[in-house]
């Protein structure tokens, strides 16, 4: 059994300086103690800000490779602007929002930054609800 993530869930990037902090909507239906619970479509710029800066050492950040090399080759951090292109994965059991149905965001759910980073939830924002 795996731990619900909600609005309010710490998320961290191996390639990132800072935790961040998960924005889900209000308006989906299924919410516990008060906070709307994520699903795995949770994975755009308005769900995962920023996680601070991109390390020095990640070039594969077209920002990172330009300040490093500004810096003849000294490995520079660059802000950090995380691009998800595909929702979290594996999920837990699906859940309604509106018309549609997808699957509850749990704390073991990781997602891809195109930048290399990998993304995960340290944190759920609950610890009472949990999803098998």
């Amino acid at each position: 059994m795996a731990d619900v993530v909600v609005n309010g869930a710490v998320l961290k990037c191996d390639k990132g300086i800072a935790p961040c902090t998960m924005v889900v909507p209000p308006s989906n239906l299924v919410s516990v103690e008060n906070q709307p619970v994520a699903t795995v479509m949770e994975f755009t710029p308005a769900n995962i800000p920023t996680f601070g800066m991109c390390m020095g050492t990640n070039s594969a950040n077209p920002a990172v490779a330009a300040a490093t090399s500004a810096a003849m080759g000294a490995p520079t951090p660059a802000p950090c602007v995380p691009v998800v292109t595909a929702p979290w994965s594996p999920g837990g059991k699906e859940t309604k929002v509106g018309k549609a149905s997808f699957k509850i965001l749990t704390k073991d759910d990781t997602c891809n930054c195109m930048w290399t980073g990998s993304i995960s939830v340290s944190s759920p924002g609950t610890t009472k609800s949990k999803v098998g």
